[in-house]
Order: C-alpha cells, then sequence, then structure tokens
C-alpha cells in the first residue's frame, strides 16, 4: 500500500527532517549508514516541491556545545568531546547541495519529532496544511516519530517518502517503512507523489 499524492483539495507540505552534515557526511559523528544514497531523491523531492508550488519547510537540530539541550542519552557523547549540529560549526550546515531557498521556513527542534517543542504545528495550520509529506533522516527515529505525531494531531494524510528517507541499513528503513504502512502512512516513492501533484 505505497499510495503517493494526496486526495484533491488536501494541501501538502514537504517536511526536509535533519538533512546535516552530522547526519549525512561519512565519518561525521552521527552519521546515518544510507542519508548519502537518498540525498538525490531528497534534492527530487525539494525541486518537485517548489515546483508545484508545495511548501518546503526546513527541520534542523540544533544544540549547544555542552549537550545542556540533548538527550539525556547523548549527554556523555557531548561530554567527550563529540558534540554535534552545534551552531557555527560545518555539522549544522545542510548537506551540500541542499539550501533553503528565500522565504522557506527553517526551524530548530532539539528532539527526534519535528513537532516536539517546535512552532511547527502551527505554522502548518495556519498555512492551512493538511497533508504532511516527510523527507530525510533517519526513518526509525525522526522520520518516524515526526510520522506519528503528525498522526496524533490529526493531519488528514500523512506521507513518508520511501525513497528520499533513510535508516542505516536497507532492512531497517524496510521494517520501519511497512510499520508506518500498518497506521495508515502513505510510503510513495518520489517519483509516486509526483505523478499525483
Amino acid at each position: 500500500m505505497a499510495a503517493a499524492g494526496a486526495p484533491a483539495g488536501l494541501k501538502s507540505a514537504l517536511l526536509v527532517v535533519d538533512m546535516q552534515n552530522d547526519f549525512c557526511l561519512p565519518g561525521s559523528v552521527l552519521c546515518v549508514g544510507d542519508a548519502m544514497v537518498c540525498l538525490p531523491k531528497v534534492v527530487e523531492a525539494v525541486d518537485l516541491a517548489r515546483s508545484k508550488g508545495v511548501p518546503v519547510i526546513w527541520m534542523i537540530r540544533e544544540h549547544d556545545a555542552e549537550g545542556t539541550d540533548v538527550e539525556l542519552f547523548r549527554q556523555p557523547m557531548f561530554k567527550a568531546g563529540k558534540a554535534s549540529t552545534v551552531p557555527g560549526t560545518k555539522g549544522v550546515e545542510l548537506v551540500e547541495p541542499l539550501a533553503a531557498a528565500a522565504g522557506e521556513r527553517v526551524l530548530v527542534k532539539k528532539r527526534f519529532s519535528a513537532f516536539f517543542a517546535t512552532e511547527l504545528d502551527m505554522v502548518l495550520r495556519r498555512m492551512g496544511v493538511q497533508h504532511v509529506v516527510i523527507a530525510g533522516v533517519q526513518t526509525p527515529n525522526c522520520i518516524r516519530g515526526t510520522a506519528w505525531d503528525a498522526l496524533a494531531l490529526d493531519y488528514p494524510r500523512v506521507t513518508v517518502l520511501a525513497d528520499a528517507t533513510a535508516s542505516r541499513s536497507e532492512a531497517v528503513q524496510a521494517a520501519n517503512l511497512e510499520d508506518m504502512r500498518c497506521a495508515s502512512v502513505h510510503t510513495p516513492t518520489v517519483a509516486e507523489w509526483a505523478a499525483q501533484l
């Protein structure tokens, strides 16, 4: 059930989650194994959204170097000098060639879900968005957490782009996509999504 697109009349927005150097570049402190594999499809999804007038919202992680605002389980990593997504560092930047265009919102999150303790829900409601489309990394954590919260917040349609998201392995990716499909999340490829726009 990899249904694509959205029923007529549902306004969509594309969320691009955590496509930052510290999560994507090989050797980075929190590198997601297949992040660079999905990067071309994330680029394609962003280009498609822009060409169709679908708003693009960039969700990024930022944490202070001491780790005072990071999850408890990650504090030892920060204290050991392996801080990630610290403002002013290369690691916090969007991985090339991704870049927010003028007028596109860039929202900061501190936890897995893009909705947790952020203004995302308010922004989407003000825009009249009813269909949340998600791309980025990584699927079992931030992508899945964002999808669950979108469902909990009663967005009528939630889509995770199967080939524009990534996990540490293909097996983890496939298992998480299947779990989400069982909870009504749609998992089209970018090409399938494009065919419905």
